[in-house]
């Protein structure tokens, strides 16, 4: 198995893909660049499709199991021949789609993906660590490093243009009331006499839509319920013939899903990068920290105070603080605005140290 996936990919130029890059800000496609002779591609793929048949029949050499894995490389097959014979077309559709299509197309496909990523690393990587909390860290962490350099092997390092806004949000005019704006479709709106980027106001509705959906959905729900029962004593759980396992995979899955969501939803505002994901990794990981580990309300108020700290250390920076008796304002170093969220976290822990909402756990004696 491990041979027939070796040759499948010996002497495979990654380097070839990244004329893909010319794509996203809708440049030429040298696609006859960008691929393999036809014959290679089908003796690659017949070597990927034979090595998933001999992992599936070493995983199991049950009858059912066999046909599974002849299926899923028949399917996998199939489905990468399909690629390479509407590749081309499909890029020249999309690219000549109106910016409200391209931006509804990356919603759809980004989010079925990124469930599809998440449901695949839960059931292979994750799964054998729930015993081990610490090395699900370790391993989500890893993992995030080696999404980004694949990244950039395949794409190329550089930073991409940002995707056209949708046109409500795209005309260069300052609409005075919210009336206004959603008839012009204007790029700013008029609050307390500030102009404010009416793309950001879907940036914050669609994070409260998200968080208020998955409070009610954990609350209300059965299967929310059963989350979190599965959570607090998964045994019990299984012994009322819930299938814990894919529970666990279906919120792992929707989880990766909603976080590659909030990606096509920020990168109009914010461009692409490789390493984007990176820069909000740190800063989720003290929002949780700060509102405490379990609380999902607590998570909510430790994003609003994370938020909160680098607005306020952006504004230090740029415009500063004016004190009696100096000529110019007092800026900060641009190292205190990124610091500033890490300050907040430390002053919290000093006073609570199981956060904003956690709840101390005894240790047995």
């Amino acid at each position: 198995m491990v041979g027939l996936g070796a040759l499948a990919f010996w002497n495979y130029n990654l380097g070839k893909l990244v004329a893909f890059g010319s794509t996203v800000p809708g440049g030429s496609i040298p696609t006859p660049l960008a691929q393999e002779p036809l014959g290679i591609v089908f003796a690659r793929m017949g070597a990927m499709g034979l090595a998933g048949l001999c992992g599936g029949w070493l995983l199991g050499r049950r009858a059912t199991s066999l046909r599974r894995a002849g299926a899923l490389s028949a399917g996998l097959l199939g489905l990468g021949i399909l690629m390479l014979i509407g590749r081309e077309p499909l890029e020249r559709w999309i690219l000549g789609s109106p910016a409200d299509l391209r931006f509804l197309i990356a919603l759809f496909a980004g989010t079925l993906a990124g469930g599809a990523l998440g449901a695949g690393i839960e059931a292979t990587l994750i799964r054998p660590l729930y015993a081990r909390p610490i090395y699900q860290v370790l391993l989500t962490l890893g993992l995030s490093y080696v999404g980004t350099e694949l990244v950039r092997v395949v794409w190329g390092p550089g930073n991409y243009a940002p995707l056209p806004r949708p046109s409500l949000f795209a005309a260069p005019c300052l609409a005075s009331s919210i009336g206004e704006w959603l008839s012009q479709g204007c790029a700013s709106l008029d609050v307390l006499g500030r102009p404010f980027p009416t793309y950001r106001l879907l940036i914050i509705g669609v994070g409260i839509a998200m968080w208020a959906g998955i409070g009610l959905w954990l609350r209300w729900t059965r299967v929310g319920m059963a989350v979190r029962a599965a959570v607090e004593d998964r045994e019990m759980v299984e012994a009322l013939g819930i299938p814990v396992r894919r529970l666990f995979t279906g919120v792992f899955a929707m989880g990766s899903a909603l976080a590659a969501l909030g990606g096509v939803v920020a990168t109009p505002f914010l461009g692409l990068s490789p390493a984007m994901g990176l820069e909000f990794l740190l800063q989720a990981f003290i929002a949780v920290i700060i509102g405490g580990m379990g609380h999902y309300g607590g998570a909510a108020a430790g994003a609003m105070l994370v938020g909160l700290a680098r607005a306020f250390g952006d504004y230090l920076v740029t415009v500063g603080i004016a004190l009696p008796g100096m000529a110019e304002a007092l800026r900060f170093s641009p190292a205190v605005a990124r610091a500033s969220t890490v300050l907040i976290m430390a002053v919290v822990l000093l006073i609570r140290p199981s956060g904003l909402f956690g709840q101390k756990t005894s240790s047995p004696t």
